[in-house]
């Protein structure tokens, strides 16, 4: 039971992701509202997972996006060089001086506290990442001439534009051609499509793309808008969500997708926005693997613990090749990236393992 990941060897990359990376602008513990200075990160749901198999796990990973050539463009590329991530397949565009034609994706993110939710505020119209057509890159020099193990994007980058739904059609094909690996978070956003032609079209890319993937990850709510499955009595939320009934739902994916080789989800339930109980399962091969369970899990930040637990999955299986490995590794991963603040992990290997194991919170000295 494993899946056919190419020897790190015979490849230049680990991983590579393709997403669009946005300024992560954070008021700390206020309101978007009201605050007069703001944290600078940057931050992307697909960047994300390669952005933790660099800094935590010690992989060698790239992002594929694109930027436009002025300061806060630069000031984007600066952050993800801090994170170790290569920036050699960035697409830079021309500045036309303020943004009329094409510009840097802003995103505006609280955190939450309590009774209160966290609230995200993106300004990406009309973004360079948005306007990535097929065409842009060389894939045949990133997966064959250089070689990739693992390929992750998602459904956040795919529903950006027309164009960018169809340039990740072009990736995960040429992916799939060249034997890498194809992971994609369906992370469904009906804001994102209802201009592209909403739920059908959501549907209609999703499923053209669910053609070519290896592991698919999302929650019920996903493969329902997304793919078009449904279980009867499920609540909508994946916070009421049964493991029970999660399962039939992957079961009627991997039906009809048998190229399927892994489906998994974190389970998560909302108390208050700084508390959670939170757990993961994986699909893999017909049969369910459960993760440790993390109940009441306190939080700093929740945005990105998904990216994170897609992060160590993905470690789980260039390292070990073993799918309980993976589960475990994806939601200590994750717990671990919520109790930090940023879109990014700040864990570290070492960390991750304590808790899988059980570690507590004492402190380290």
């Amino acid at each position: 039971m494993s899946l056919p990941i190419k020897p790190r060897e015979s490849c230049h990359y680990d991983a590579v992701s393709l997403g669009e990376v946005m300024l992560r602008l954070d008021p700390g513990e206020g309101r978007i509202r009201t605050t007069r200075q703001f944290q600078a990160w940057e931050g992307g749901g697909e960047y994300n997972v390669t952005r933790g198999l660099r800094k935590c796990f010690g992989l060698k990973t790239a992002v594929v996006s694109a930027f436009v050539d002025n300061e806060v463009g630069h000031l984007i590329e600066d952050c993800i060089m801090q994170g170790g991530v290569s920036t050699d397949h960035l697409v830079w565009r021309g500045d036309d001086g303020m943004g009329r034609t094409v510009r840097n994706g802003l995103n505006f993110t609280e955190r939450g506290y309590g009774i209160r939710g966290a609230v995200g505020n993106p300004d990406r119209g009309n973004t360079a990442a948005s306007q990535l057509k097929p065409g842009d890159i060389d894939w045949d020099h990133l997966f064959g001439s250089l070689g990739a193990r693992w390929f992750h994007t998602g459904g956040i980058f795919a529903a950006l534009s027309e164009t960018t739904a169809a340039l990740t059609i072009e990736a995960v094909t040429a992916a799939k051609r060249h034997g890498t690996i194809v992971a994609y978070d369906l992370n469904y956003r009906p804001s994102l499509w209802k201009s592209i032609g909403g739920l059908e079209k959501a549907q209609e890319v999703n499923r053209e793309i669910a053609r070519h993937v290896d592991v698919m990850i999302g929650n019920e709510e996903d493969f329902t808008a997304s793919l078009g499955f449904a279980v009867e009595g499920v609540d909508e939320s994946i916070s009421e969500i049964e493991t029970s009934a999660f399962k039939q739902m992957i079961e009627k994916a991997v039906a009809q997708f048998p190229n399927f080789k892994v489906a998994a989800t974190t389970l998560r339930r909302v108390i208050t926005a700084t508390r959670n109980d939170w757990s993961a399962i994986l699909w893999h091969d017909g049969a369910f693997y459960d993760s440790r369970k993390y109940p009441d899990l306190e939080i700093l930040d929740r945005v990105g613990g998904g990216d994170s637990f897609a992060s160590g999955l993905a470690f789980g299986f260039l390292e070990f090749n073993d799918p309980q490995q993976a589960v475990e590794y994806g939601a200590a991963h994750g717990a671990l990236a919520s109790t930090t603040p940023g879109d990014t992990s700040m864990a570290t290997r070492k960390e991750v393992e304590k808790v899988m194991s059980g570690g507590g919170a004492r402190v380290v000295r």
